[in-house]
């Protein structure tokens, strides 16, 4: 079973910069689609940016020009840099990949256990 490992996460301040990774762990031959997805308190789970195996991109209007997702295919590693970070970008952070294919069986859906970003002064 291939599992999501998140990492970086803590407190910062606003305005300051973060750096999140997602690290997929097991024998994988190949994963598409990697995002990340946050939930802020009493709130639903929202897109972030997502990342295709091309390295295409997408990302939420609110965090455009702000945060930057990257991916290294070697590592399985999908990554996402946070700058310019607000208040309303605190929340827990979740790595997803849409389809993970290993030497056994594909997954999809996969989701990593979040880590929390806190931005405060």
């Amino acid at each position: 079973q291939v599992q999501l490992l998140e990492s970086g996460g803590g407190l910062v301040q606003p305005g300051g910069s973060l750096r999140l990774s997602c690290a997929a762990s097991g024998s994988i031959f190949s994963i598409n689609a990697m995002g990340w997805y946050r939930q802020a308190p009493g709130k639903q789970r929202e897109l972030v940016a997502t990342i295709t195996s091309g390295g295409t991109t997408n990302y939420a209007d609110s965090v455009k020009g702000r945060f930057t997702i990257s991916r290294d295919n070697a590592k399985n590693t999908v990554y996402l840099q946070m700058n310019s970070v607000e208040p309303e970008d605190t929340a827990v952070y979740y790595c997803n990949a849409g389809r993970i294919h290993t030497p056994t069986r594909v997954q999809f859906e996969v989701w990593g256990q979040g880590t929390l970003v806190t931005v405060s002064s």
